[in-house]
């Protein structure tokens, strides 16, 4: 089917039933995750949501199904809270954004984790829902999107410092271990549950760049070559693992996406060497929405590989649907670097990374995942 080759990255905006929930979330720090002890009709009201937009991919022509993300609060954190051994907490401060005016933005801030036991990723929640997804999907095929582990490892490890005589793991060699070890154990259990498709979520590969001029991380670091190696030795642990036990392993890339906003700059062409040509992925989502993104010609890096990619060449943090024109000659630009047949289209990001979602309503968002279906329809008709 050619709508086949429009892809969604995962995430769909709430409605506000739900969303009024994962407010409620937000502001305590009282409650243990899934947190529905705490709110009466809480999971109800997201397992009718998840069946609902199920249906609703289904009769918008989506090929891979997902929850919407409806079971999360923020993309990332999530996976980690349901991990034995961690403990969520309210932090002093959110994330940082670049704002529509220039400035400076402040995510929510339960951000805050502590790691008091010995890390396990058995018996997690996610394959609650994924048997939910799984059953609802029906003959559709479905994919789970969840936490990069170099990503979780960086900000555990080195962002928050979580290792060190007064932690559970003494060295960063300790916890990586211990993480990567969590990731397997999840991922075995999710293949027993029926899982053939898992996709890594990230959005730190362009802190890696040297010239990137809002990279907290690269500059100044005389160790970031180290890191980098780091980085992609850790997710191809987990890649390969995945790819033993059977499962098809993608991953998704952008610079963040929050109400509509984004976290850093920074070029493929910068990096591409390194998380192109070294990670062991099968798919690419990649986010070229913007001038931030750099040039196509990044694409070369993928020639001697087999991966498929995904160019995230629409924008899911926009009301206004998408310039066609320029969508058209960018795929067409791609087509002449890497075989057409290995390619897809899709948004750059989800539409609601976060639960509060990106600055558009829940039909303008319809409106331009049928631009999308519509633009890959016609593109590869051929």
């Amino acid at each position: 089917m050619t709508q086949s080759r429009f892809q969604l990255v995962g995430s769909l905006l709430r409605p506000d039933n739900l969303r009024k929930y994962k407010t409620d979330i937000e502001h305590r720090d009282d409650i243990t995750y899934p947190f529905y002890d705490n709110f009466p009709g809480y999971q109800d009201t997201e397992r009718a949501s998840i069946k609902e937009i199920i249906a609703n991919q289904k009769a918008n022509g989506i090929a891979i199904l997902t929850d919407g993300e409806y079971s999360k609060s923020m993309w990332h954190l999530d996976f980690i809270w349901g991990f034995k051994g961690i403990k969520r907490y309210i932090a002093d401060h959110g994330y940082t954004f670049k704002d529509h005016d220039g400035g400076f933005f402040e995510t929510r801030k339960d951000i805050g984790i502590q790691i008091t036991e010995p890390l396990s990723g058995k018996n997690h929640h996610f394959l609650t829902i994924y048997k939910l997804v799984k059953e609802e999907a029906g003959d559709s095929d479905t994919k789970l999107t969840i936490w990069g582990p170099a990503h979780a490892y960086t900000e555990l490890a080195i962002f928050d410092g979580l290792v060190g005589e007064e932690h559970i793991y003494k060295t960063r060699d300790e916890l990586k271990a211990a993480l990567i070890q969590a990731y397997k154990e999840f991922l075995t259990e999710y293949k027993e549950a029926g899982g053939k498709i898992i996709q890594f979520d990230d959005c730190l590969w362009e802190l890696f760049d040297p010239s990137n001029p809002n990279s907290f991380f690269a500059d100044g670091n005389a160790n970031l070559s180290d890191l980098t190696d780091e980085f992609v030795t850790i997710n191809n642990a987990v890649i390969d693992f995945g790819h033993d036990l059977g499962l098809k392993v993608w991953t998704h890339n952008c610079r963040g996406n929050y109400e509509s906003r984004h976290a850093t700059g920074g070029t493929y062409e910068a990096i591409a060497n390194k998380f192109f040509r070294e990670q062991n992925y099968d798919r690419f989502f990649l986010e070229w929405d913007d001038e931030r993104s750099g040039n196509l010609e990044a694409l070369a890096a993928f020639k001697d590989k087999k991966a498929e990619i995904v160019l995230g060449l629409l924008s899911s943090k926009t009301r206004e649907l998408d310039d066609e024109e320029r969508i058209y000659k960018s795929l067409e630009q791609a087509s002449h670097i890497l075989p057409k047949e290995r390619l897809f289209l899709s948004h750059q990001c989800g539409f609601a990374s976060c639960d509060s979602g990106n600055e558009l309503t829940i039909p303008e968002q319809w409106l331009k995942i049928k631009q999308g279906i519509a633009i890959a329809e016609k593109f590869w008709a051929d």
